[in-house]
């Protein structure tokens, strides 16, 4: 039997886990949990630096024009250090040690707010926070690389992405709005300020924000060294690999991360799906307003559906990870921005308000899941050594695409003529905000079939298998296939799986060869023995209580490190004579079946058919066999798309050529690439 690397005490039963065990599981982590809080600091205060800067411009000059561009040169100003320099942060990550990026960049956001605050003046505010941008894009590559570090598992890394998604667009953006709003109005009832007190209070709010970022700085110098660390979790076998070797030069590091990005189809696909996607989302925010306007809604359509699009977005962040227990990652991403993009179709010809809302909440869904799928693939599939850079290009994508196409898109609705177009009774009016979103959907469908088709690996299961999988709740293969034999216990389906593993040994992919506990394995019979379990009901219990250590401990590993396994007498046989010879209720077995093994099933079932007469061992009555054996036929006649049912009479060799053959053809048929080569089977 070929090993198997131990799942550890936190295997599939850590994936299938809830969401909030798994929450609590990566909070109990104290190093996490405080980067968690300093992230929680850091994100109120870029949110309350946009507000707080905005006011002040307002209040530091009297220029109606230029009051009205101040919350835009807020926002271009902290976007633009995106579009330069933020490969410069990932550059930081990969090379030194990220904690002191992490401390010296949060002190250059305190010092740079604190000269905006003393130095008064218009033009500074706009260049001081473009020097604050700056040190924010490289203190986000840094904090985004170490995280991964700092947790147990690797597979933690999704819900602690998704616990920092919430603090950053959840919990951040309403403490921010409200201390803005508690500081704007603070003067009005203790008189702070005399004179001009909006300006003090601005002032002060923007040193406020300062501040914040200089606890963030003291905090992680003092108590977070973990951030220091390199390599936690090194990737076995990983499916995309970083520099052959280490370069420690700018340029050369600027290289390799290109060249990292060109020739790996994982990040490549990820990268232009995520421009599909931002590409789509900058569309909809540059023609939201307009567009309300065409829905004849007025101008409370703009604000819900803002709403409803915030409210897809958390919705998609919170279901990502239950998706993923059933679908890939690498999958899951790509599908997730085709389906944003035909809602945004929808979204361009809804005709009335109500459709809007639904349709521009499902984009908010998929975008949302798309994101934090793609954050996950960056913090779980990419070595530690050239993280940072591919972390920095992706957010540094994200600035860019989302800068480009807000700016772009007003100029592409002006350049449609309005038009009002009379349908179902009511007038829809038709503008340039429609054919743009129109664009916008058709990118974002089309780069998510191309990230679909880079980042899918080649996997053997088709996506309709996959969908309709994850549609029924059974769970994912990421890579693996499971192949069971089943039959009554005169049947030799030992020697059957030997042999089938074996053969099956001359394709391409790794093969594990695992055992029915119950027949191989001498734990359930001193389970049943040392605890005196005499009754059909306790032993059934103890056998559930095996398989699901042998399925979280030996099968779901292989599963997901893309092996083929290969077992005997998985459930079916099991269940089978439990309730035909012991006389217990074959729904109740199966019940206990499915929670045992996480309702993992195998996605070829091979049933050995033979005469129980024929074949019968004495420790069986025929009458036993032959119930047995009518169970397992009605199982197979009842779901005939996974069982294949072979003639099991005649020799072991003549059995195993007529198992090979069976399986070839639904390999060959369903999931190409498995099977050996045909020159070497005829060589068998």
């Amino acid at each position: 039997m070929q090993s198997v690397p131990e799942a550890g005490t936190d295997g599939s039963a850590g994936r299938d886990a809830s969401t909030m065990h798994r929450v609590r599981r990566v909070l109990a982590i104290k190093p996490f949990r405080r980067i968690w809080g300093v992230s929680y600091l850091c994100s109120v205060a870029d949110w309350l630096n946009l507000l707080t800067l905005t006011g002040l411009v307002t209040k530091l000059t009297d220029n109606y024009a230029a009051q009205n561009f101040a919350f835009v040169g807020v926002v271009l100003t902290s976007l633009l250090p995106g579009l330069l320099f933020a490969p410069l942060g990932g550059l930081l990550a990969d090379r030194f040690d990220r904690r002191k990026v992490m401390v010296l960049c949060d002190l250059g956001r305190c010092g740079f707010l604190l000269s905006i605050a003393f130095v008064g003046t218009p033009w500074w505010v706009f260049v001081g926070n473009f020097l604050v941008g700056c040190c924010s894009m490289m203190w986000i590559p840094s904090k985004d690389a170490a995280v991964p570090n700092l947790l147990r598992r690797p597979d933690q890394v999704e819900t602690a992405n998704q616990l920092g998604m919430v603090m950053t667009y959840g919990l951040a953006v309403i403490t921010a709005a409200g201390a803005n709003a508690v500081l704007t109005g603070s003067n009005t009832t203790f008189h702070f300020f005399q004179g001009d007190a909006q300006l003090g209070i601005a002032k002060v709010a923007v040193v406020i924000t300062g501040l914040l970022y200089l606890t963030s700085a003291i905090v992680i110098a003092t108590r977070i060294p973990e951030l220091s660390l390199r390599n936690v979790h090194a990737v076995e076998k990983p499916k995309v690999k970083a520099a052959d070797e280490e370069k420690f030069g700018f340029r050369q590091m600027i290289a390799d991360g290109a060249r990292f990005v060109r020739t790996t189809p994982l990040v490549r696909g990820l990268m232009i799906g995520a421009f599909g996607a931002f590409a789509a989302g900058g569309a909809v925010i540059g023609s939201a307003k307009p567009y309300s306007s065409s829905l004849l809604a007025g101008d409370a359509a703009f604000n819900l559906l803002v709403l409803a699009v915030f409210l897809g977005l958390a919705t998609g962040m919170a279901v990502a990870p239950k998706l993923a227990r059933r679908l890939a990652h690498d999958r899951l991403f790509g599908l997730s921005i085709v389906a944003a993009g035909l809602c945004l179709v929808v979204v361009a010809l809804s005709p009335h308000l109500a459709v809007s809302l639904v349709a521009v909440a499902a984009v908010g869904v998929w975008a949302g899941t798309a994101f934090l799928t793609g954050v996950t693939i960056i913090g779980s599939r990419i070595e530690d050594s050239i993280r940072g850079r591919i972390n920095a290009i992706y957010q540094s994508l994200m600035k860019i695409v989302l800068f480009g196409s807000t700016v772009l898109v007003p100029v592409l609705i002006s350049a449609v003529q309005t038009t009002e177009v009379e349908l179902w009774g009511g007038t829809i009016t038709i503008d340039g905000t429609r054919p743009v979103m129109i664009g916008g959907g058709i990118l974002a469908l089309l780069s998510g079939i191309f990230a679909y088709r880079q980042m899918d690996d080649r996997r053997a299961e088709p996506i309709l298998a996959d969908l309709r999988n994850a549609l029924r709740r059974s769970p994912r293969r990421v890579n693996g296939l499971l192949i069971a034999l089943e039959g009554t216990r005169a049947i030799n389906t030992e020697k059957q799986a030997e042999r089938l593993a074996e053969w099956l040994r001359g394709g391409t992919r790794p093969i594990v060869l695992a055992a029915d506990p119950a027949l191989d394995d001498q734990r359930l019979a001193k389970l049943v023995s040392g605890a005196s379990l005499s009754g059909a009901r306790a032993q059934a219990l103890a056998a559930a209580a095996v398989r699901a250590d042998i399925v979280e401990r030996d099968i779901q590993p292989a599963l997901d490190a893309g092996s083929v396994v290969v077992m005997e007498r998985f459930v079916d046989s099991p269940l089978a004579h439990l309730s035909a010879v012991a006389g217990l209720d074959s729904q109740e077995l199966e019940g206990l079946a499915d929670w045992a093994t996480g309702r993992l099933r195998p996605d070829i079932t091979v049933l050995l058919d033979a005469d129980p007469g024929t074949v019968m061992r004495k420790s069986e009555s025929l009458d036993a066999q032959w119930r047995v054996q009518h169970l397992l036929t009605e199982m197979a006649a009842a779901d005939p798309e996974r069982y294949v049912v072979v003639d099991a009479e005649g020799t072991e060799e003549e059995v195993s050529d007529r198992v090979r053959t069976a399986v070839r053809a639904v390999l060959v048929g369903r999931l190409a690439g498995l099977a050996p080569a045909e020159e070497k089977v005829e060589a068998r």
